[in-house]
């Protein structure tokens, strides 16, 4: 078994890299303190291709998989967590374009998409449905050999910044037929609807999406009809959990990278506080969860680069990194001590940051759940 990046991935990884520390690190504060991603750091994000990594060249994009998308967003987690963000749903919103799309539908939304002319996400969360879809009450009529859309999505990332949505809804005369589609913000009856001031992501788009007698036209239904649940849970399964733990990477590395600074240059009776044991003890911890983080998340990436089911692959990979993120995000804290709690260390954000992951593209009770039936239906004999 091959764990080495490939000399393309090992240059992605660099250019990633010199991004997040040359371009967003300086900027890193400002994000955190005005609550907003500029939009010109989106464009030098695009100006590198960093969003068209998981299109199909035929359609603009780069095409190298889901490896590269990961790597992407770890650098960049591993300065802003909420620029990866981000990125992490645009991916989310193209994924079922690229494989459920018609081609007339990809000739028309992924190059745009490719070049970051236009943005892109995903809305199927409402109050009455997260980690039950089923439960949505956007609600889509036909009208004639059209549809008209009705409802409010909730915690929406992109929610105002993105240009294409795919929605999922479920129909007005069959409440167990759900559909998804691709709606416009210039469509009449699509709009964002409030922004949420979160305690942490701070500088992540997050918000409503409202749908008010929006009319869709047929040639905007994604996939097979009746297929919306497929759609839109497919992508979420493999590319949301997927980018979930590329975010937790970067907040993983952070942390640790923050603790071995701060622990070799605070010094307390005449040494610094490195050489104490706890703090060895901490700093390996943190250690074993960044490692065993990465060999998870790069399996189920590459699983899927390979064209193989991989969904309780990046359930895993979700629910052991994100988890981990808080963990070491915490001790990270606890060795700056005070100043582990004030504003003019980073480490206190990475733990705010942190805590939304674990919800985000499926809680870790929802991730369980997952596990333990396969695990179940595996180990059975």
């Amino acid at each position: 078994m091959d764990f080495k990046f490939s000399e393309d991935q090992e240059m992605l990884r660099k250019a990633a890299r010199e991004f997040a520390s040359d371009v967003l690190a300086p900027r890193a504060e400002e994000i955190e303190a005005n609550d907003e991603l500029p939009r010109e750091l989106i464009e030098e994000m695009a100006a590198r291709d960093f969003l068209a990594v998981t299109i199909p060249e035929a359609y603009g994009g780069l095409g190298l998989g889901h490896t590269a998308r990961l790597i992407i967003i770890e650098e960049i987690a591993r300065v802003s967590a909420a620029a990866a963000m981000m990125l992490q749903v645009f991916g989310l919103g193209i994924e079922p374009i690229v494989v459920f799309g018609t081609e007339e539908q990809k000739q028309r939304y992924l190059p745009p998409l490719a070049t970051g002319e236009k943005l892109a996400t995903i809305a199927v969360t409402e109050a009455t449905g997260g980690s039950d879809p089923s439960g949505i009450e956007t609600v889509a009529q036909k009208d004639g050999s059209d549809f008209t859309l009705n409802g409010r999505k909730v915690f929406i990332t992109n929610a105002k910044v993105s240009d294409i949505v795919v929605v999922l809804a479920k129909m007005a005369d069959d409440e167990k037929t759900f559909n998804t589609f691709i709606a416009e913000k210039t469509m009449e009856g699509c709009r964002p609807g409030r922004t949420e001031k979160k305690m942490g992501l701070r500088g992540s788009d997050t918000g409503e999406i409202i749908f008010n007698n929006c009319r869709i036209p047929q040639e905007n239904l994604l996939g097979e009809p009746g297929a919306g649940l497929k759609v839109a849970l497919s992508a979420i399964g493999d590319v949301g959990r997927a980018g979930m733990t590329g975010v937790a990477l970067g907040l993983l590395q952070a942390s640790l990278e923050a603790a071995v600074k701060f622990a070799n240059q605070r010094v307390l009776g005449g040494r610094p506080i490195s050489k104490l044991q706890s703090v060895q003890f901490k700093i390996a911890e943190m250690y074993a969860d960044l490692e065993a983080s990465r060999l998870l998340g790069y399996r189920a990436a590459a699983m899927k680069d390979r064209g193989e089911r991989c969904d309780v692959e990046f359930a895993i990979a979700k629910y052991f990194s994100c988890e981990a993120a808080v963990r070491v995000a915490k001790h990270a804290c606890d060795i700056h001590g005070a100043y582990g709690y004030m504003e003019e260390y980073p480490v206190q954000r990475y733990l705010r940051d942190a805590l939304i992951s674990i919800p985000s593209a499926g809680t870790s009770d929802i991730m369980k759940v997952i596990m333990g039936k396969t695990a179940l239906k595996k180990f059975a004999d």
